[in-house]
């Protein structure tokens, strides 16, 4: 029962970090669809969704490499952040011969410096972070995220309301509220003690890079899944067709909430679990029980999403916006069926197979190539949603038939596939009536059947968690 414990008390902090910080961006998205255009979003999410793209590749995925390594009591986690923070910095600096190519397609018209700039500070905000998080320091972890977030918030009032700067107001608050972020990241885990020119080791880093190399084609394949559509509706369509699609791509973001709470508590218990030789009996149904809350709650989770995802564009954003609604459902089975695979990911970060998650995501990314040309020429901004839905779905599968070497994760197919139905039906009673009181009505009862499928998971967690209340209570 300690891992459970353990895992909760984890899940706990993270939730308090993870909640605060995209319930502060999630109410960040009206402010942006009344000061920027749909064309100057849409401007806004590509850059940002390219940064994310060339993070991996330019750091070598070194913020990966530090997570696990600096975990392991066989490494000393100094050298291994200092030359991950080495090692992704000379990327960055390699990454500059490609200044003059960038400049001359003129990818970001006037907004470059920001792009760069906003490429170098991530870089180092995600190592610091993963850092803080690998060598236990998880509360300071949970609130640089609320501190991020809560920056980003500020700082973008100031300059798209007050001073009305538009794209450059918001690009220069992402970079100062990512800047301040990597000073508290520094100061909470005495970085300036840690790195030491005499901690570079050229077998160290050459282990470190070993690891994450698989990862780096992995987070193209993420991404080619999760942000590539992004490009397709901008040929297909327009750029301001990518401004509605990024304001649909915010609501799954808080299923996502509940995916980083559990995989971020969960990976820490997986590899204590592991370096501990747990075994294979106890580990495997400790994996199935985390699974199980897991896809009930992710589940639960898109249930109240749709109950409320007419109401909120009809009601909080500009009316140009509405009909990004559309996309939402397809979207959010896609953060679910995401987070799952996420979750089986875990497994290769365990044991340091990282060779099965490249795998796995090549086939899901070639699968999303695919789906996101022929669907969004033929349904419009509809078919990036299902393209995304379909895509993770499939990544999922081939996870979990593929982990099975490592570790068997018993799933209830039968109660699972119920589940699903059960949310198709409450997907298409939004698309087939028009009155939102319908809606809602309908979308309560399919809510319930929810809960009645899944009534001994519910009946389960509730006592788990009243014990572990009332045993911090009488503490």
């Amino acid at each position: 029962m300690n891992s459970y414990k353990k895992l909760a008390a984890n899940s706990f902090i993270f939730a308090a970090g993870t909640l605060g910080s995209k319930v502060i961006a999630f109410l960040l998205v009206p402010l942006y669809t009344y000061y920027l255009s749909t064309s100057e979003f849409g401007t806004v999410d590509i850059t940002i969704t390219t940064a994310n793209l060339l993070i991996p590749i330019i750091s070598l995925s070194m913020f990966e490499a530090v997570f696990r390594f600096a975990m392991d009591k066989k490494e000393d986690s100094d050298q291994v952040v200092t030359n991950a923070l080495i090692i992704a910095t000379l990327g960055f600096l390699l990454s500059g011969l490609f200044y003059p190519l960038v400049l001359r397609l003129n990818l970001f018209g006037d907004y470059f410096i920001y792009f760069y700039l906003i490429l170098f500070i991530q870089i180092i905000e995600r190592i610091l972070a993963q850092y803080a998080r690998a060598i236990g320091r998880i509360k300071v972890f949970a609130i640089n995220g609320i501190l991020l977030s809560f920056l980003i918030g500020i700082l973008n009032i100031v300059f798209l309301v007050i001073f009305e700067w538009g794209i450059a107001g918001y690009f220069f608050a992402y970079i100062l509220a990512t800047f301040i972020s990597v000073l508290y990241l520094t100061n909470k885990t005495d970085l300036i003690k840690s790195i030491k020119l005499e901690y570079l080791s050229k077998e160290h880093s050459r282990k470190l890079i070993l690891y994450s190399i698989p990862m780096i084609p992995n987070s193209l394949m993420w991404w080619l899944i999760n942000a590539s559509s992004r490009y397709f509706i901008i040929y297909f369509i327009d750029v301001s067709a990518n401004g509605l699609f990024a304001v649909a791509s915010r609501i799954p973001s808080l299923i996502n909430i509940i995916n980083q709470v559990f995989t971020q508590a969960w990976q820490l218990s997986a590899i204590e679990e592991f370096e501990k030789e747990t075994a294979d009996t106890s580990g495997n149904s400790f994996q199935k029980d985390v699974f199980t809350f897991l896809h009930t709650f992710l589940f639960f989770g898109v249930s109240l999403i749709l109950l409320v995802i007419i109401p909120i564009f009809r009601f909080l954003l500009a009316p140009q916006f509405f009909e990004a609604w559309q996309v939402v459902p397809f979207l959010l089975m896609g953060a679910v069926f995401s987070s799952f695979s996420s979750f089986l990911g875990t497994n290769y970060i365990v044991t340091k197979k990282t060779s099965g998650v490249f795998k796995t995501s090549l086939y899901g990314g070639l699968a999303s190539l695919v789906l996101n040309i022929s669907l969004i020429y033929l349904f419009g901004l509809i078919g990036a949603g299902i393209s995304s839905m379909i895509s993770f779905y499939l990544m999922f599968l081939l996870r979990y038939y593929d982990t099975k070497e490592i570790g068997t994760l018993t799933i209830k197919w039968k109660k699972f596939y119920k589940t699903i139905l059960v949310l198709s039906l409450q997907i298409a009673s939004l698309y087939l009536y028009e009155s939102m009181w319908t809606q809602t009505i309908l979308g309560l009862v399919f809510l319930l059947i929810l809960i009645m499928v899944n009534r001994s998971v519910f009946s389960l967690l509730y006592k788990v968690m009243f014990r572990i209340l009332r045993s911090n209570f009488r503490k």
